[in-house]
């Protein structure tokens, strides 16, 4: 099956059908040329001022996250949601899309909140779909070209198995939305699709051209990270880079150059979006790791 062929226009129909397991795997995708790396830098790294009240030192709006993005020399911004104002009009779309524009950065995503592990029958499961199609145009309207979406996690009785035969339905929903807006959608290995082997049912099943993974180094529920990250960077739509990676409780610092080199290896052409969790303190630290992403880049 041509992954890369545009959903039909039975697509609709085709929502509320799971493949079977048995299913080939979707084919990894086709770039023109070769390997190249652009940086940029997640508007989550500083949620901690993005979310501060008013008078804290170093507090920002997303505008002034953008403004503070381009004195780092970064080529792109990423922006979450969570950090929009609770109420905005289009205005305020144009004037996010004017300021990275004058600042010369692109817009490389977005990133919403979502769980699309929810039976049919749960009410919420609606409202999550409605948020998607909402956040998707608005993405759309700043013109970046992929927002990360979470699977979610299974409500309490579930079976795994349940869980992520709904996530793969429900992903098919919000699919005709992303080819609706434009948009691609990139399922994150997060929450419990940390254990890579989870996601891959999902790259079987799914077969859309506005479909693939953001790739976060850093959630990988396994001590062979990077041999995990090798079954799904084929697919990868956007990359996320922590500075720390591996099981919750045995985390270890990012071997960024080891990582930078497997994208490159598999042709991965797109931008490294740093997104900072980690204690010091963001203002202090974030220049420094993206000096750090820098050079490998500049060596891999």
């Amino acid at each position: 099956m041509n992954r890369r062929a545009f959903l039909s226009a039975t697509a609709s129909a085709a929502v509320v059908t799971t493949l079977s397991p048995a299913s080939a795997p979707a084919a990894p995708i086709s770039r023109a040329g070769q390997s190249q790396l652009r940086i940029g830098l997640a508007a989550y790294s500083m949620r901690q001022y993005l979310q501060a009240k008013p008078g804290t030192k170093g507090k920002m709006d997303l505008l002034g996250f953008i403004d503070w993005s381009a004195t780092l020399g970064v080529d792109a911004v990423e922006l979450t949601s969570y950090f929009f104002p609770e109420t905005f009009d289009r205005a305020y779309l144009n004037e996010v899309k004017r300021r990275c524009h004058i600042n010369g950065l692109d817009i490389s995503g977005g990133a919403i909140r979502n769980n699309f592990t929810l039976p049919d029958e749960d009410p919420e499961l609606q409202k999550w779909l409605t948020h998607t199609d909402t956040w998707l145009g608005h993405y759309a309207v700043l013109g970046a070209p992929v927002v990360r979406v979470f699977s979610g996690v299974p409500p309490k009785g579930m079976t795994e198995e349940q869980g992520i035969a709904n996530g793969i339905k429900n992903l098919k929903k919000a699919l005709v939305f992303a080819e609706k807006h434009g948009v691609i959608l990139g399922l994150e290995n997060h929450d419990y699709l940390m254990k890579i082997d989870r996601m891959l049912p999902a790259l079987k099943a799914i077969d859309s051209p506005w479909f693939g993974v953001n790739l976060d180094s850093g959630n990988v529920d396994d001590t062979d990270v990077y041999t995990q990250l090798q079954k799904i960077v084929p697919y990868a739509v956007n990359v996320q880079l922590k500075v720390d990676t591996g099981p919750v409780k045995a985390k270890v610092p990012t071997d960024v150059p080891r990582f930078v080199k497997m994208l490159k290896d598999a042709n991965y052409r797109g931008y490294v979006v740093l997104e900072y969790e980690s204690a010091p303190d963001p203002y202090e630290a974030i220049p420094k790791h993206l000096a750090a992403l820098r050079d490998a880049i500049g060596k891999a």
